[in-house]
């Protein structure tokens, strides 16, 4: 038995396929089985079913998996510790990020990050955050920036900054045209919302107090991006929420269209979250500073505005 081979197992059971497992792997796909071979030969189990696609692991499999996962994290961590002795960072670090945040915050932070640490192989993921969640629970992630709370006590979270939200509307979609606003000023039946996974979409719903999604006459749409839901506001109408940093997309004619929530502007808290037995604290530790060091403004000082916590 290796580590090579527990790194294998560990792989196709992420990816559920033994051909994505060897891409990940950087190793032919007939090495791969061969190795997982030899080790179902050596403790006398199947740990795949190959029967079925995609491949999932048997009883016995799922057991030795979950094993394997607490062996390489040990190992991981005998790194960890002889990289800090030597005061040097390398490595992979993976990072899950929200897809409403990251187009505009990863510009910010990665070209400072990746000249300070070229030694380190970063790998951002755009995925929600009960994909985060997941991930990190099962340490595929070694860490994430995502809107919080999420009041779980397996993960610890580092607030980085609060990101206010605003209202995105045409004129006609506000009471009064007025440029701060009130939820009640706004006309919340023309809202357009992202679908249904993102984390935002409930924050979108507390602010302006709605429970369905709204109807523009004979459509129903949920958008994917905040980018959309821009556009669909800027050609149809409506109103709708974008965070701060978006306003670096829009152009002087759109920032006309961006109100104010008063008299406590809600916003969402961006925190840093990992597993509370993760790993590669110091990395996640660089990043956390290049992050707050690349914010604009008074970002990381805020802590007036309301939060309004994402519903998973």
């Amino acid at each position: 038995m290796t580590l090579t081979q527990l790194e294998y197992i560990v792989a196709v059971d992420t990816w559920h396929s033994f051909t994505d497992a060897a891409h990940h792997c950087f190793v032919t796909q007939p090495t791969l089985s061969m190795q997982i071979q030899k080790l179902e030969h050596e403790l006398g189990i199947v740990i795949f079913d190959r029967s079925r696609a995609p491949v999932v692991a048997t009883d016995e499999g799922k057991a030795v998996i979950d094993q394997a996962r607490v062996v390489l994290h040990e190992t991981s961590r005998l790194k960890e510790n002889s990289h800090a002795q030597h005061g040097t960072f390398s490595g992979e670090l993976r990072i899950g990020i929200i897809p409403t945040l990251a187009p505009y915050l990863v510009p910010r932070f990665l070209p400072s990050f990746l000249e300070r640490y070229p030694n380190v192989r970063l790998t951002l993921t755009e995925i929600t955050t009960t994909e985060i969640v997941e991930r990190l629970k099962t340490i595929r992630l070694d860490g994430a920036i995502l809107a919080t709370p999420l009041d779980d006590a397996s993960l610890r979270e580092e607030a980085l900054f609060r990101e206010e939200f605003f209202a995105y509307a045409s004129a006609d979609a506000v009471r009064g045209d007025k440029s701060v606003v009130r939820p009640k000023d706004l006309v919340t039946d023309r809202m357009w919302l992202l679908e249904e996974g993102h984390c935002m979409r409930s924050q979108m719903t507390q602010i302006c107090t709605i429970r369905e999604r709204a109807e523009h006459g004979s459509l129903h749409y949920d958008a994917g991006s905040i980018e959309t839901l821009i556009r669909m506001v800027d050609t149809c109408g409506g109103v709708t929420i974008v965070p701060e940093l978006a306003f670096d997309t829009l152009d002087a004619r759109q920032r006309r269209l961006v109100r104010r929530f008063a008299p406590s502007a809600p916003a969402r808290e961006i925190s840093l979250v990992c597993h509370r037995s993760a790993l590669k604290r110091r990395l996640l530790d660089g990043l956390r500073k290049e992050i707050v060091g690349s914010l604009p403004g008074d970002f990381p000082q805020r802590t007036k505005n309301r939060i309004v916590p994402p519903v998973l």
